[in-house]
């Protein structure tokens, strides 16, 4: 992929599909057996394409899944925390909240008032969203660019979803 298709408008998606998104993939239920089920499918992804990445699923508090692929780094670790609280805070995609406040001409971390070193709006983290009980955890993907951690994990609860 060259530095052209990363920046054109078309690859970069919307506020608009983004909330599609959000709202497209909500899950009937979500044990620990879909965690590793899910977990597992963002590994075989990751695999398949030698992705450095590092992937985590926490519902309520507890880590119900975690891996870390060839290449990755305990900063990935980081990032999937500082990521996945922004889930927990804001209910929704991390690639989401960091675009809503670049739309507002500005940026989560001069206009967020929270912490930058407990708390990043990039890419990769995406709500765990069950009927009926709304979000109750967050999938991440760490080590990729952001917007393809972000499409990484889209990906693999599309997949998910669709198998179910």
């Amino acid at each position: 992929m060259t530095n052209d298709e990363r920046t054109a408008p078309e690859a970069t998606p919307s506020i608009e599909d983004l909330e599609a998104q959000e709202r497209r993939l909500v899950l009937p239920r979500f044990t620990h057996d879909d965690a590793w089920a899910l977990g597992s499918l963002l590994v075989e992804l990751a695999r398949e394409r030698q992705a450095p990445v590092a992937v985590d699923i926490h519902r309520a508090g507890q880590q119900l899944f975690h891996a870390a692929l060839p290449g990755s780094t305990p900063d990935n670790d980081a990032w999937i925390a500082r990521k996945r609280r922004v889930v927990e805070r804001y209910g929704c995609a991390s690639y989401l909240v960091g675009a809503r406040f670049r739309a507002k001409g500005t940026t989560f971390e001069v206009s967020s008032r929270l912490d930058p070193d407990r708390y990043a709006a990039h890419g990769g983290s995406f709500p765990l969203h069950v009927e009926g009980a709304g979000v109750i955890g967050a999938v991440t993907v760490s080590g990729l660019p952001q917007l393809e951690d972000h499409r990484m994990v889209v990906e693999a609860l599309e997949r998910f979803l669709a198998q179910r």
